[in-house]
């Protein structure tokens, strides 16, 4: 299902100019700093803020018109919108709450895709509890159940972390990776956080002071150098998709990708998995020659594809390894003793692997 968005609408300071297109299911991170318009695009497509010009489509329907003079009410949008603070009913039950959403949903689902929801986002335990005995963590996965209980076309979380602490993070981005890889829905992310985007999404759309400056893929845009630069954030060192190729008797797990192989300490994961790899670029170390008795169990072949100076301390240096593209960020002192340029071939030393689900 497609969704198309065209805004524009004029504040005091502020201009919204904004345009792009999802073309299938996943997590599209709408991604910028403070301030860049990520919220004010979110409540126009749901139908919380009505800009003065534009276009929404979400499927085959349009929920957005300005020039025909369309605009659907929020409740007809069917569009599932998870807030920062959850926004649970205190006085409900789990339960209750989550059955809120169902029983005001346009095509209400049976109550098998109730039980499914439940067991998708492990809240069979929590059905009796009321909201202020759940932690952080547990009230955002009910707020996820009660939207997609709504049976939504699209599904918005808006900057659904931001409220929560470290722990909570870690407790609830599990469930975001199970629901991206189990829903067929397509799901608008809100962040303005790097970690969440590199973790979660699969397309990314920039926003910077109300204009979208670069959209595509989360694998092509993430290590590439003038994102980063768009975006004001360090780039990554890769993001890509691997699948668990064979369980070593030496306690490695080797991991295919299009580019080579990887060697991670062993995971609990069955042969064949697809699994999401991420590489920090201060852990990929460069050699002009294959390095001999070192500890790393990653050393890769690759081709400079292009250089950044980011700073006055640090070059970032693009590789391809394949098809993947890996940054590596090192000193501006390594780089001149390199004498690295475009090109030229480079062995990339990856000192750490983080693997995520799918």
């Amino acid at each position: 299902m497609m969704i198309d968005v065209r805004l524009h609408h004029r504040f005091d300071a502020f201009v919204l100019d904004a345009a792009f297109t999802i073309e299938r299911p996943g997590i599209t991170a709408l991604f910028g700093p403070s301030g860049a318009g990520k919220s004010t695009v979110a409540s126009a497509i749901a139908g919380l803020f009505r800009p003065a010009e534009g276009r929404i489509v979400i499927g085959d329907r349009v929920v957005f018109d300005s020039a025909a003079r369309v605009a659907l009410p929020p409740r007809l949008r069917r569009i599932g919108y998870v807030f920062q603070d959850a926004r649970l009913f205190p006085h409900m039950s789990v339960a209750n709450n989550l059955r809120f959403g169902w029983r005001r949903a346009p095509e209400q689902a049976g109550e098998d895709e109730f039980a499914r929801i439940v067991e998708l986002l492990g809240l069979e335990e929590l059905l009796a509890r009321k909201p202020a005995k759940l932690s952080g963590g547990e009230k955002s996965r009910v707020a996820l159940g009660r939207a997609l209980l709504s049976s939504p076309s699209l599904l918005i979380l808006d900057e659904p972390l931001a409220a929560l602490d470290a722990a909570r993070k870690a407790e609830i981005l599990p469930w975001f990776e199970r629901l991206r890889d189990d829903a067929a829905l397509p799901m608008i992310y809100v962040t303005h956080a790097l970690d969440e985007v590199a973790r979660l999404a699969d397309a990314i759309v920039l926003l910077r002071k109300g204009k979208v400056v670069a959209q595509g893929a989360a694998f092509d845009l993430l290590p590439d150098l003038e994102f980063a630069g768009l975006a004001g954030t360090t780039p990554l060192g890769a993001v890509f998709a691997a699948r668990v190729a064979t369980h070593r008797d030496d306690g490695l797990t080797e991991l295919a990708f299009e580019g080579g192989t990887l060697f991670v300490p062993r995971l609990d994961a069955q042969r064949g998995a697809k699994l999401r790899v991420r590489l920090r670029a201060e852990d990929v170390m460069l050699a002009r020659v294959i390095p001999g008795a070192i500890s790393a169990n990653n050393v890769l072949p690759t081709t400079v594809a292009g250089v950044r100076v980011a700073d006055e301390s640090h070059a970032d240096v693009q590789l391809a390894c394949g098809a993947t593209k890996i940054v590596a960020r090192i000193t501006r002192a390594s780089f001149a003793r390199l004498e690295i340029k475009p090109g030229m071939a480079m062995f990339a030393i990856v000192k750490s692997v983080i693997v995520d689900s799918r």
